[in-house]
């Protein structure tokens, strides 16, 4: 038995060196970027048993992307189609250094996710699994894809998980939060960073306040609230439980919420309480903003060490993982 299936969709990111521009490079270097894919990983580099699943074109740099995720240890569950008829998804990512913004071009229509049906993903085993997540930068791809997302979420054995990864530039708010709704009754746990919270479901206020007003709103079991530099914190069974960010000189933060995700499922799946869960995924978030790129290539006895050193609060929190 699988413990955790990630569906969505996974582009191929295309950067310049770092503090070189889009408009003047002449080599790029490449990477699988998807926050489904890129949580499996992390997942399945600390130890979790994690399948990634999608639907994608047979070309080349489709099996490029695949064969990197595959080097990382993970198992994919892959429906190909012909190369012909679709392409694979690109994005082009310059990273900006305050006050320059980061640039983030999508090439991503015309792809075969878009066309796919619950019949395309290895469903028996997402019924199987004692987790199922999905990423909401998925769902803006077509309404077919909400469709499937929609059968993914309600035919899961387990515990039903959600990353909002809201991407302005995939579409916009209202579109993205009506489309969210749609979907959030099939949903046990939400993870979402505070600014989409405040963007997307117009949640205002402290940290604490906007974890407590989405999960009375939307009835979820757990709602966590990733901070990036600024730490985490999970409203679970009507407590407040947070955790210290770690200190570090970042060199790439697009991988950062994924790493926290996948260490964070990781954990509530061995049967570990929401604190240790909430300390191994900054500590996993830490790490990878320290690692080019968005996958993140994280170990074991690095997280390890560093959540040991992390501070925060779980009042009364007891053990026990989402199984």
């Amino acid at each position: 038995m699988t413990d955790l299936v990630t569906f969505g969709e996974t582009a191929l990111r295309l950067s310049p060196p770092r503090d070189s521009r889009l408009e003047t490079v002449d080599t790029f270097d490449a990477w699988a970027a998807g926050a489904a894919s890129s949580v499996a990983v992390a997942a399945s580099r600390l130890g979790t048993d994690t399948t990634w699943t999608s639907k994608m074109a047979d070309t080349p740099l489709g099996r490029r992307v695949v064969g990197e995720l595959r080097s990382h240890g993970l198992t994919t569950a892959v429906t190909w189609t012909e190369g012909g008829d679709y392409r694979q998804g690109l994005t082009f990512y310059e990273g900006g250094e305050t006050p320059r913004e980061n640039v983030v071009i999508d090439d991503r229509h015309g792809t075969a996710i878009e066309t796919v049906e619950p019949g395309d993903l290895p469903m028996e085993r997402i019924q199987d699994a004692e987790a199922v997540f999905l990423s909401g930068e998925t769902l803006a791809l077509s309404e077919t894809v909400v469709d499937t997302a929609n059968a993914v979420l309600r035919a899961s054995g387990g515990t039903s998980v959600l990353g909002m990864d809201y991407r302005p530039d995939l579409w916009d708010r209202d579109e993205a939060r009506e489309t969210l709704e749609a979907v959030f009754p099939a949903v046990d746990v939400l993870v979402v960073n505070d600014d989409d919270a405040g963007r997307v479901l117009k949640k205002q206020g402290k940290p604490r306040e906007i974890a407590h007003a989405v999960a009375s709103e939307y009835d979820f079991e757990t709602v966590v609230i990733t901070r990036g530099e600024h730490g985490a914190l999970a409203w679970h069974d009507a407590t407040i439980h947070e955790r210290e960010a770690v200190e570090t000189t970042g060199v790439d933060r697009t991988g950062q919420h994924d790493a926290f995700t996948g260490a964070f499922l990781g954990r509530r799946l061995a049967g570990e309480s929401i604190g240790t869960a909430l300390s191994h995924g900054v500590a996993a978030a830490a790490l990878a903003r320290t690692i080019p790129g968005p996958v993140p290539t994280i170990s074991p006895d690095e997280v390890e060490s560093t959540a040991a050193d992390i501070g925060g609060s779980s009042p009364g929190a007891p053990s026990g993982g989402i199984r």
